[in-house]
């Protein structure tokens, strides 16, 4: 079973919390908008810690090292059967300082031409409800996940959130 580990940064706003998504690279993602945005996430390497490969990805999906106190948000399968776990942590990344890892690929296709493409080519703080509508539909139980931590801790309220 294919499993995928990532990273839901957060921030408390004045109009209430924010969420940090990546938008997917590529030209079959350029003007895609709705449900096509993600967690920061991806596959571990062999042996590799869960919580390290998410911090990994992070970083190669962003290009910034990402610390704190990490929380759980457990796991959610996919509708493609992938299995996907997820930490939370409070930051403040500066989407105009993202600096993604690439991919090639034939584009266009069947042209024999090889291009390279970022992994990542946006990322962008949404509130929950706003993120709801953008991320991919199998993730955003995250979100949810989200608030229910944040509301056990005291940190949001049911009106702030």
């Amino acid at each position: 079973m294919k499993s995928s580990f990532g990273i839901l940064m957060y921030r408390k706003a004045p109009g209430g919390v924010q969420v940090l998504l990546a938008h997917p690279g590529g030209p079959f993602w350029a003007r895609k908008h709705a449900g096509v945005w993600s967690i920061p996430k991806g596959e571990p390497e062999e042996g590799e810690d869960p919580l390290g490969a998410a911090r990994r990805e992070f970083e190669e999906e962003t290009g910034a090292a990402v610390t704190g106190q990490f929380e759980d948000l457990g796991e959610i399968r996919q509708p493609s059967g992938k299995v996907v776990r997820v930490w939370a942590v409070e930051g403040d990344f500066d989407p105009a300082e993202l600096v993604s890892s690439t991919f090639s690929m034939e584009w266009p296709p069947r042209s024999g031409t090889m291009r390279e493409f970022p992994e990542v080519d946006r990322a962008a703080w949404f509130g929950v409800d706003e993120a709801r509508e953008a991320i991919v539909r199998g993730q955003a139980g995250f979100l949810d996940r989200l608030l229910a931590r944040l509301r056990e801790e005291g940190s949001v309220t049911a009106g702030r959130a």
